[in-house]
């Protein structure tokens, strides 16, 4: 897939988990690479340094909470000024905040939908007019397999990631023309911090859902990522496309 080299990609929430597996994997195949962290300073250094010295590419850091609009549309600004224009953008941070319905206080409910689905209007706006410029571009949502099944105690991040995917559908039509393709990757339950912290109880009871019987690693989201962003994957685009075990069967 060394058709997307020299290619210039921001990706948000990049320091850790599927975004930083997504960095390597466009890293790989010689992007150069924006990563935006908020609180993980260190392991947005780390990663981007391995990405400069292992596969020779660019990459600077970008500290902003997508929450914010006006940090959204800065780090995308940033990623222009310093790599010229913007090719890929991968909508990747996202945040939980569980409880009951009865329960979930205003906050909750606000605060996941910031990050989650405002985050990815006030990204995507401003990257998509250096794509349409050069006629080229893709934006790759990583939402979630909750978004297509729902999940007790989980209304405003299922609603998020739902929400992303109708945004998905309708962009793609957009910018059809343009050469421009809009997809979303929606992960199960994959191998990072929020799924480590879990009981084993809880681990257990997940596993019934799943039809592959265990969790998924951050390369299966990673894999697809590379495919969905490179010029092989020119005739995808308004898709969901769930790795999740079979979980959204």
């Amino acid at each position: 897939m060394n058709n997307i080299k020299n290619k210039n990609a921001l990706i948000t929430g990049a320091s850790k988990g599927i975004g930083r597996a997504i960095s390597i994997e466009l890293a790989k195949h010689g992007v150069n690479i924006a990563i935006n962290y908020n609180k993980s300073k260190k392991e947005a250094e780390e990663i981007s340094k391995e990405l400069i010295n292992e596969y020779n590419v660019k990459s600077i850091i970008l500290k902003g909470d997508v929450s914010n609009k006006d940090d959204c549309r800065l780090i995308v600004q940033e990623s222009i000024a310093t790599f010229g224009n913007l090719d890929i953008l991968v909508n990747n941070a996202g945040i939980i905040d569980d409880n009951l319905l009865i329960r979930m206080s205003d906050e909750a409910w606000d605060r996941v939908l910031r990050t989650n689905l405002d985050s990815i209007f006030y990204c995507t706006k401003p990257a998509i007019k250096s794509m349409l410029k050069n006629k080229w571009g893709r934006i790759l949502n990583i939402g979630s397999v909750v978004g297509i099944r729902g999940n007790i105690g989980q209304a405003n991040y299922s609603s998020s990631k739902a929400g992303m995917m109708g945004f998905t559908k309708s962009l793609a039509k957009e910018v059809a023309t343009r050469n421009i393709t809009v997809n979303t990757i929606t992960p199960g339950y994959i191998n990072t911090e929020t799924v480590n912290v879990l009981k084993q109880e809880q681990k257990d009871n997940i596993m019934k859902w799943i039809p592959q019987g265990h969790f998924g690693e951050v390369e299966d989201i990673a894999f697809l990522a590379g495919f969905l962003c490179s010029e092989k994957a020119k005739y995808i685009t308004g898709q969901v496309i769930s790795v999740d075990g079979g979980m959204a069967i």
